[in-house]
C-alpha cells in the first residue's frame, strides 16, 4: 500500500505532475487526484494501484512500508532508487 503522502512525495522526488504521473501508470487525471485526496492510504481498485506502483517503480521510486528500515530508522515513506543515506 501507499499513503497520499507518500505519493506527493514520490511526485516531487521526481519533480513531475500529476498529469505527468497519470500517463506514466496509464491512469486517468481524475484517478491520480482522487488518490492523492485520500486520506490515510491511497484507495483505489487493485488493478489501478499496482499500476500507479509500477510506475513508480519504474521511475525510480521505492515506497518503504510501514515496519521497513530504511537508514536505520523504520517507518513509512518514499527514496529515489541508488539514494545513499
Amino acid at each position: 500500500m501507499i499513503s497520499a503522502g507518500q505519493l506527493k512525495a514520490a511526485r516531487a522526488l521526481l519533480g513531475i505532475d500529476q498529469r505527468e504521473l497519470a500517463e506514466l501508470s496509464g491512469l486517468s487525471l481524475p484517478t491520480i487526484q482522487r488518490m492523492e485526496s485520500s486520506d490515510g492510504v491511497v484507495r483505489g481498485n487493485v488493478d489501478s494501484l499496482v499500476k500507479l506502483l509500477a510506475a513508480l517503480d519504474r521511475a525510480g521510486i521505492i515506497v518503504i512500508r510501514p515496519g521497513d528500515v530504511s537508514d536505520g530508522t523504520a517507518g513509512r515513506g518514499v527514496r529515489l532508487k541508488g539514494d545513499v543515506m
